[in-house]
Formats: structure tokens, sequence, C-alpha cells
């Protein structure tokens, strides 16, 4: 008997064999000859590649954010060529339209990886230098020189040495290869950001400069605990300008020392310099940390109390008063709150409480 059709199935399954895999190198080649090819356009775009992210979420990052066009072809070239496998999770800036394999070698390498680094508020320069210098692997001469760009200030209108003040906290994503100047000037940029065109009809009112506004917004900045009482210390200080008294605010007598004090004490208030605001009426010649922007927006629109002095409780919130006996009285009760409080536990022998400024 005649076994018909089985010699024509055979060469049918041969034949698809043969189209699919010529169809599947086709494809090959052509997802090669893709991923050679590429023109970067356009800024850089953060892409984020979460941790135990598979290849397929990588990828749909890279398409939403319009570095690769062909998700799907992409996909196959990783595959084809082995890399689906060995993508670093992190933060990348990326441009639209990169050569695939320069893509994937980003992402298997960590090669364009961003340096992601954060400035909190109320860090001086002498705070903000080390971080720069790890993160980016520059050195602190670097940062001291681009704080101290001439134009910049003059652009600013800084009459300080450094842009101590300018450098907006906040957390920054930075491509690999940054320069100690490229991060000032970002972080510069971002100051000139958040100070909104409506904060100058507020400094007009003043009667002051920016440059003043920004001084005081850094003490505010440091002195404050509570948010709600920027406005507050602003309005006392701003007072204390208004009667000629000088300001007395510790946390200028910390910066003109130089180094940080856990507590500021009498023999530091003798301290030779024109940050000394005990001992130098005025504000001081410029900012003393980097403000953020509630501080900013408290010393444009400082509250209207009479205020004159205030005093700070262990649990950080502010005594405000208006007379020097009442905060005398004031401040007997603040100390004695304060010796109460770290007192040694009976159970633990252990001091538990804030300790306080000590004068």
């Amino acid at each position: 008997m005649i076994a018909f059709g089985r010699r024509p199935t055979s060469s049918l399954t041969s034949s698809f064999r043969i189209r699919g895999t010529t169809l599947f190198a086709g494809v090959a080649m052509l997802t090669t000859i893709l991923a050679a090819c590429g023109e970067p356009h356009g800024t850089p775009v953060r892409v984020i590649v979460p941790r135990h992210a598979s290849f397929k979420t990588a990828v749909d990052s890279l398409s939403n954010a319009g570095v690769i066009s062909f998700p799907f072809a992409f996909r196959i070239y990783a595959r084809v060529s082995g890399h689906d496998r060995n993508i670093q999770a992190g933060t990348y800036l990326l441009r639209p339209g990169m050569a695939w394999n320069a893509v994937i070698d980003a992402l298997n390498g960590g090669d364009w990886a961003a340096d992601r680094i954060t400035i909190p508020e109320g860090f001086s320069i002498a705070q903000i230098t080390p971080i720069l210098v790890r993160k980016l692997r520059v050195s602190a001469d670097s940062v001291d020189a681009a704080v101290r760009d001439s134009a910049t200030r003059v652009r600013l209108q800084v009459t300080a040495p450094t842009l101590e003040g300018y450098l907006f906290p906040d957390t920054y994503v930075l491509a690999p290869g940054t320069t100690a100047r490229q991060a000032v000037e970002e972080m510069v940029r971002r100051f000139e950001r958040e100070w909104k065109p409506e904060y100058n009809a507020q400094v007009a009112q003043l009667g002051i400069s920016r440059h003043a506004v920004v001084t005081m917004a850094s003490i505010v900045e440091k002195e404050a605990r509570k948010p709600e009482e920027r406005p507050v210390i602003a309005g006392v200080y701003y007072n204390r300008l208004a009667k000629g008294m000088p300001l007395q605010a510790d946390p200028t007598v910390q910066y003109a020392l130089g180094h940080h004090v856990e507590r500021v004490l009498y023999k530091d208030l003798a301290v030779e310099s024109p940050y000394n605001t005990y001992l130098h009426p005025g504000l001081p010649p410029g900012p003393i940390a980097s403000p953020g922007g509630p501080s900013l927006r408290a010393a444009l629109a400082p509250a209207k109390v009479p205020y004159l002095y205030f005093v700070a409780a262990p649990d950080g919130h502010h005594e405000f008063r208006t007379t020097l006996a009442e905060h005398a009285e004031a401040t007997h009760a603040v100390r004695t709150e304060a010796r109460a409080a770290s007192a040694p536990s009976a159970a633990t022998g252990k001091s538990t409480g804030r300790s306080h400024d000590g004068r």
C-alpha cells in the first residue's frame, strides 16, 4: 500500500524549518544593524531600573523615556547578543536615539549610571563639599574654585566671597563625569528656579536686597526646628534689626568658629569674625547655610509679632518674649526643664533629653 503524503509532509516541515531559520537569521541581522546605528539627540533623560527588575521592565522604561523606538526588536537583539541577563539596577541618564549596543553596554556595566546627590536643608558649603568630592570623585579645590566663581557671584549680586546660601538644597541626579563647576551651576540654577518673580516685590517691600533676604533665611533655617515657627523667628530678627539691636544669633557664631560645637558657650561669643552677630550689629556679610523654600518664604514674609527674644526648649520649640525680663524668666524655666530632662534615668542610668545652649 502506498503511503501517500509522507514525503511531501517531510519536505514541508523541512521547508518551514529553513524558512524559520532564515527569518530568525534575518531578524537577528536586522537587529544587529539597528544596534550599531543611532544618532543621539536632545537632552539626557532619566531612566530608572529598579532592583530585581526583569529585562522587559527595563526595556519598557527605556521605551517610555524615548531612548529606544522599537522595544520588541531591542529585546530580540539583547537576547541574540546574550546581554539580556546582566543589567544593573540604578538611575541612568541616557539620550534618545542612542545606538542599541551603547544602551546595552550602559545597562550591563553601569557606565552611565547617574550620581544621585542629596543636599539637606541647612547645609553649608563646608558640609556640601565632601558630598561632592565623594559622589563626583572631584577634588575639594575644584569645589572651592567653583563656589568662588566671580561671574556667578556678580550675576546673582552676591557680595560675599562665596556662593554660600545659593546652592539650593535638593536631590540632584547628575551624569557621570559631572565636574564640580557643573554641579555647582546646577544647584545655583535650582535656586534661581525656586526664586519666584513675585519674590522681588516682597524684597522691595522689606526695603533690603535679595542677598540680605537669603542671609536672613539661612539664619532662620539653622534656628527653626518647628516649621510653623520659621516666620516668627524671622519676625523677631527683623524686629531686632529695626531697633538697632544685635541679632545675637547662635548659628552665626557656629559659622564664625569654622567648626561644629555641640553648644555655643560664653567663650565662643568672643570669636572675632564679621559673622559673629554678638559682636557686630546687623546681618552678617552673607548666608551661613543653604536655606530651603520654606525658610526663604519666611524671610520674605515674616510674622508681624512684637517679640524681640526667644529661647529654645528641649523639645525643639521656642519660647518667644517681648521684654528682656520676660526672656530671663523664660530662659530660667527652659533651663530648669532641660536639667530635669537630662537627669539620669533611674531605670537605665542614661541621660535623656536634648542639651541646651548652656548659656
